[in-house]
């Protein structure tokens, strides 16, 4: 067994290692967003399934030996492919949806050294079954998953901080070598072994053949799990930053209940895990109606806890369900096949189906769906007392779900349909009172139930009641997590989804004309607002009012005419109420979304007095292929989302930037963010160039008058120049931070190396 082990794990190690590797080299090319990642576990999951499929052909169609040649030549062409990092001619040119290019650049890079690699575990597993009669391979799955653990969890603590891309990519070719090395040794094992020329043993041929409904499961539950898990890291991403540490938690939870649902049965118990999904649920719940309410924190615990205990559910009752080891390899490809299809359907088919992360909903109903059909199949797997208490909790949670959805109906109605609904306010208030209250009726009402029911039913009559209850729980959840995405969409004019994420356009004070203003948001994440009265629709706003770091740089800044304004990032165009008549605005925009919205529902385009240019693409990739644009100001408003784009902030984009701008202008960096301090990052890099910096922080508005309203946010403004004479102006030195007293302890971002561990607040 030692042989085969090691090569199983250096294999899994491998093959999660590479993932958040390539996932960084190409995350500049494509703006940073979540939908790389997306669409890179795509990739990976229909690679592996590609892989396991490999292993279950041949295992079932070719001699031993022959397998054993094949797999060694393919091991050779794999060795010949090496580098797999992509060349520069896969940056992407324009906007657009880059999903298809991303998949064909990993294919051609990566394609078939993953494809070897994902063919490891189940290939290995059954040439250990013919090398080791009578010895079960499934403790081998588990390895291969501490493996891949280890792979995720060392890359962000260790590989991404201590070396650079390039030489971790040459670590990992030369891990690939070695593997080659183990895989050829495990052939040559099965080569000399006699046994392994027998196709089939007796114990396989009488081995029970599964059913349809088993071989369903085997799709079904890895599927919810792989969509459970792609609905999270996106929230994740989304809300936080789009970096490997959150690819990596996820997906590690994801892993470790792999490894401890196939290390044995003693770690999984459907009662106590149903008991446990439960609590997950109403907190997810919670976490949902709450949005961006409750904080960052909560949400990361709350959904990373919901991720583990469904994946836990999912994989649990998957190892319930394995076949006879001689079936193994028909398994596991049944089990990737379930991943794949989670996995496509949160690449491909989500982002048409649904105008929000949708998924996240839909796989909380699954997983909840899934339990009771696996309960309703195994009769035995429970005793009476448990069945009861779980009728008891599961019916104390339906109970308190249709009282507080009929309450938060009844207010909905109410809110539509004015004082005709006056009638249902009761309902509406008690169904959004205290939850001891609505806790209490449920308890009453289902403790009666089940003292009246269990004097009347059999011990056999239990387990038909609690998959009942269960299924009107699963019901209850489906219906709340409905009207928690109607109550969400109140006051919505638009919303729309994209490889880039979610946008939505909301419109608050609807009932004041003269206040009445829309807002644009990325998640949870505001992006600009505008009034909608003309009167107040010039009215600069949110992180740009006049006595901010940008608008004291604008009107400090000697006058020319003609001056040439660079903007990275439209957001709903904001700053183009700075332009003046002979000035040219040219704004770069990936989001091909951003710029409808930004020229359909918002006006600062269309009242801007400067030319406006507008450049569709990555801003860092279209500047690097344009001629020098000599601009007065390159304006840098890409950050004040959670979920920052590095590659804007790192040596080689400050190149870049030098090369557009004039000898005296600057350049002007929003570095609003409430998660990570990007001022040291900014420093490193002027200071790289030689540019000076200030430092400008200006509070949030509070009056309704243009010089302080509630419609100007808090903001953080970076101004990097060579221009002395500039930054000596009264009002910027008055406004600017004090001179950092603490050294800058955090290193010079490059594309090779850039971690934001260091700069969390």
């Amino acid at each position: 067994m030692p042989a085969f082990a090691l090569t199983i794990f250096t294999g899994a190690f491998l093959l999660f290692q590479v993932q958040p590797l390539i996932g960084k080299y190409i995350l500049p090319w494509f703006g940073g967003s979540p939908g790389v990642w997306t669409t890179c576990m795509l990739f990976f999951q229909m690679l592996l399934l590609g892989g396991y499929a490999y292993a279950h052909a041949t295992s079932r169609h070719l001699k031993p030996r022959t397998q054993a040649l094949l797999h060694v030549i393919l091991l050779g062409a794999a060795l010949a492919t090496l580098p797999i990092t992509p060349g520069d001619q896969w940056k992407p040119q324009g906007a657009g949806d880059p999903t298809w290019h991303i998949l064909a650049l990993l294919a051609v890079s990566l394609g078939l050294p993953y494809l070897v690699l994902a063919a490891t575990g189940p290939l290995m597993q059954e040439w250990f079954r013919r090398t080791s009669p009578g010895v079960s391979p499934y403790r081998l799955y588990a390895l291969s998953n501490v493996g891949s653990l280890l792979a995720l969890v060392s890359y962000p603590f260790y590989f991404e901080t201590q070396f650079t891309r390039q030489a971790q990519a040459q670590f990992w070719s030369w891990g690939l070598g070695f593997y080659a090395l183990c895989a050829g040794f495990c052939a040559w094992r099965v080569w000399r072994t006699p046994v392994a020329g027998v196709a089939t043993t007796a114990s396989s041929v009488d081995a029970p053949k599964p059913t349809g409904g088993q071989r369903a499961l085997w799709i079904g539950l890895p599927a919810c799990a792989s969509i459970l898990l792609l609905a999270v890291t996106n929230k994740m991403c989304q809300d936080v930053a789009v970096i490997p540490f959150l690819w990596v938690v996820p997906l590690g939870l994801y892993l470790v209940t792999f490894i401890i649902s196939f290390d044995g049965p003693r770690w999984y118990s459907r009662f106590y895990y149903t008991l446990a999904l439960l609590a997950a649920l109403i907190a997810a719940g919670v976490a949902l109606y709450e949005g961006a309410d409750m904080p960052i924190v909560q949400q990361v615990v709350i959904y990373s806890a919901t991720l583990f205990i469904g994946c836990m559910v999912c994989h649990g009752e998957l190892y319930q369900l394995r076949p006879h080891p001689s079936r193994l390899t028909s398994y596991y490809l049944m089990i990737s096949a379930g991943g794949a299809v989670g996995g496509l359907f949160v690449a491909l088919v989500a982002p048409y189906l649904f105008t929000n992360f949708y998924e996240i909903h839909l796989s909380l109903v699954l997983t909840a769906l899934l339990l009771l059909a696996v309960s309703w199949r195994d009769r035995a797997a429970l005793t009476p007392r448990r069945w009861a208490v779980l009728a008891g909790l599961l019916g104390v949670v339906g109970v308190y779900g249709i009282v507080r959805g009929t309450g938060l109906g009844a207010g909905w109605l109410r809110f539509h349909g004015g004082e005709a609904q006056t009638w249902l306010r009761p309902v509406a208030e008690f169904g959004d009172s205290s939850p001891w209250r609505l806790w209490a009726v449920a308890g009453v009402v289902v403790a009666v139930a089940v003292i009246l029911l269990r004097r009347r039913a059999a011990p056999r009559h239990w387990h038909g009641l609690s998959c009942t209850l269960m299924g009107i729980g699963a019901v209850v959840l489906a219906v709340v997590l409905v009207v928690q995405v109607r109550d969400a969409a109140r006051g919505t004019l638009m919303s729309g989804r994209n490889f880039y994420g979610v946008l939505s356009v909301i419109a608050y004070r609807e009932n004041d004309p003269e206040w009445r203003y829309n807002v644009l948001q990325h998640g949870r994440i505001t992006h600009g607002l505008q009034f909608v009265a003309p009167d107040k629709a010039p009215m600069i706003t949110s992180y740009f009012g006049p006595n901010t770091g940008l608008g004291l740089a604008l009107r400090q800044f000697p006058r020319q005419d003609g001056q040439r304004i660079g903007l990275l990032g439209l957001g709903v165009g904001s700053i183009a109420a700075y332009g003046k008549p002979g000035d040219t605005l040219r704004i770069y925009e990936i989001n091909p979304q951003v710029k409808e919205i930004a020229e359909s529902t918002f006006t600062y385009l269309k009242l801007c007095q400067a030319k406006v240019e507008l450049v569709m693409g990555d801003g860092r990739l279209s500047m690097e292929n344009e001629p020098p644009q000599n601009f007065d100001f390159l304006i840098m408003d890409a950050f004040s989302s959670d979920a920052v784009p590095v590659h804007l902030l790192t040596k080689e984009a400050f190149a870049i930037y030098q090369r557009h701008l004039k000898p005296d202008g600057a350049i002007l960096v929003n570095i609003s963010n409430r998660y990570l301090d990007l001022r040291p990052v900014v420093e490193n890099a002027a200071q790289a160039f030689g540019y000076r910096t200030l430092h400008i922080s200006h509070d949030e508005g509070t009056d309704e008058n243009e010089d302080g309203g509630w419609w100007l946010y808090g903001s953080t403004w970076m101004i990097v120049t060579k221009n002395d004479t500039f930054l000596n102006r009264a009002a910027l030195k008055q406004a600017a931070s004090p001179a950092e007293t603490k050294p800058n302890t955090i290193p010079l971002w490059t594309d090779d190396y850039a971690s934001m561990f260091k700069i969390l607040q």
